[in-house]
């Protein structure tokens, strides 16, 4: 794939190679989101706006005839117009643009496209052999210079959170949005901060935060968890409101161990710190602030 010569600082425009991209992040759902015929225009590397426009009108007609999903998943955003107003224009999130960059012949779509047929065999290779999947985790941490010690204690938290949402698939919980509540609790309750305030004060916005914890937040993490589950377990809990219930007992119990060690060691657990490459001061200070 032809990587971006540049990116602007600002979240609106994206460069690639000589062609601006429209953009627009979403902090409720956590996704990017892309000015369709700026893509478009890049990929057919067409310079001419009201050509690149057109060629969009008339791949989207065909992909509605084909029945694809492609157009169903646009959405519409007011974006900067080359006039200087905020006008319509079609937007998708990542997954929609990669389907849409298979149906665009263009040689800079190509290795876009064996991209994504070498990650669908990956993918089915382990489906038939799960241990791939973890070993690919594995090597993913490691070329992100994540230590031994760290990617164990990753994989074990890994492991308690499965048990976890085991337990709440059967019991009457469902993923997604119910799961995503039930996490939302345990985690404020033991540290102290939403998951969303969690990855502010590290910077992060669509990175999964557990990624970027450092050795004393996925402990404890790990323990608010595992607390979770054996009460909710001993309670017998099902359905929501007693899975909250132990969600909060749980968290609490990890809470206590959290303030008991801060208190011993004068250091603060939850931290702004992250593995992100090149962050800047400022939002080094802009975390160091909100912690305190």
């Amino acid at each position: 794939m032809t990587s971006p010569k540049s990116l602007a600082k600002s979240n609106k425009i994206e460069i690639f190679e000589d062609f601006k991209i429209r953009k627009y992040f979403n902090k409720e759902k956590e996704a990017w989101y892309f000015s369709v015929i700026d893509i478009v225009a890049a990929l057919t590397s067409q310079k001419d706006y009201k050509k690149a426009k057109s060629y969009w009108t008339t791949l989207k007609n065909r992909l509605k005839k084909e029945g694809s999903e492609v157009v169903t998943n646009c959405d519409r955003l007011k974006m900067l117009a080359q006039d200087g107003k905020m006008r319509l224009t079609d937007v998708a999130d990542v997954k929609t643009i990669l389907r849409l960059v298979q149906s665009v012949p263009s040689k800079k779509a190509e290795p876009i496209k064996l991209w994504l047929a070498k990650v669908g065999y990956e993918r089915m290779q382990e489906t038939i052999d799960p241990e791939k999947s973890v070993n690919r985790a594995r090597d993913n941490w490691q070329k992100h210079g994540r230590s031994q010690k760290w990617i164990q204690q990753r994989m074990m938290g890994q492991e308690t959170r499965n048990k976890l949402t085991d337990y709440w698939s059967n019991n009457d919980i469902k993923k997604g949005e119910e799961f995503a509540i039930l996490t939302n609790i345990i985690h404020e309750e033991w540290s102290g901060l939403s998951v969303k305030d969690h990855k502010k004060i590290k910077a992060l916005k669509r990175e999964n935060l557990r990624d970027h914890m450092n050795e004393a937040e996925l402990i404890f993490t790990a323990l608010a968890e595992m607390s979770t589950r054996e009460i909710a377990e001993s309670m017998k809990a099902k359905g929501m409101e007693k899975n909250k219930i132990a969600g909060k007992k749980g968290g609490g119990i990890s809470r206590k161990a959290r303030v008991e060690l801060e208190e011993k060691t004068n250091k603060k657990v939850v931290s702004g710190g992250n593995f992100l490459e090149n962050r800047t001061k400022k939002k080094k200070f802009r975390s160091k602030n909100l912690l305190n």
